[in-house]
């Protein structure tokens, strides 16, 4: 059964297609914030009820901030299971930003109460460190719906601490770039420096 599942090269309706062989727990995961210059990167992990369907949910990038907030609390109320988690910007510096990313998702994955038969990750790569049965998935965001939910939650979630960081440091304006390397937020690096939040073991700050 495993080796057809990982043989499967037709994604359309993802979810169903794993379901038919077996797997009804199936957690999607999916982070936000790896390709910021500041601030901690979140990861979610979601379990959807078996039969569930919506065309709202989608990758976290299609949707508005308003939609993802409309979303993120509906998801939630919806879900069979679903953790947040994320890595603060000392640790990233230390590990870097990959390794950061991937304990980020396990954490999320711990903190599930229901185990997951299967988890889908969002990206070319598993979760080295997890030993459940897992399955990476390229664009998985636009093509599985567990992924498309936990994306959502990453992304609101960082959001929303970004937010908050704004308020502690409000001449960066985190609340408008959420720490992206825009023309705004480093325009904002050359004024004013740098602060606790950045991720200061990256090459554009080497200088």
């Amino acid at each position: 059964m495993e080796e057809k599942l990982f043989n499967l090269s037709v994604y359309s309706n993802l979810e169903f297609q794993f379901r038919k062989f077996g797997y009804s727990l199936i957690a999607g995961v999916d982070e936000a914030g790896r390709g910021a210059i500041a601030g901690p990167v979140f990861a979610a992990a979601v379990i959807l009820p078996q039969e569930f369907k919506s065309s709202e949910i989608k990758d976290s990038k299609l949707l508005s901030p308003q939609k993802r907030e409309e979303l993120f609390n509906y998801i939630c109320k919806i879900a069979l299971d679903y953790a947040i988690s994320y890595v603060e910007v000392e640790e990233i510096n230390q590990i870097g930003i990959s390794k950061a990313t991937f304990k980020a998702m396990l954490k999320a994955l711990k903190n599930l109460k229901i185990k997951p038969q299967l988890v889908l990750v969002d990206g070319p790569y598993v979760i080295t460190e997890y030993k459940g049965l897992q399955k990476a998935i390229v664009n998985g965001d636009r093509m599985c719906l567990s992924i498309s939910a936990a994306s959502i939650l990453a992304k609101v979630a960082r959001d929303r601490y970004m937010k908050k960081i704004d308020e502690l440091y409000p001449q960066y304006a985190f609340f408008q770039h959420k720490g992206y390397a825009t023309k705004l937020h480093l325009e904002k690096i050359k004024k004013y420096g740098l602060c606790s939040i950045h991720r200061i073991y990256y090459k554009c700050f080497k200088k």
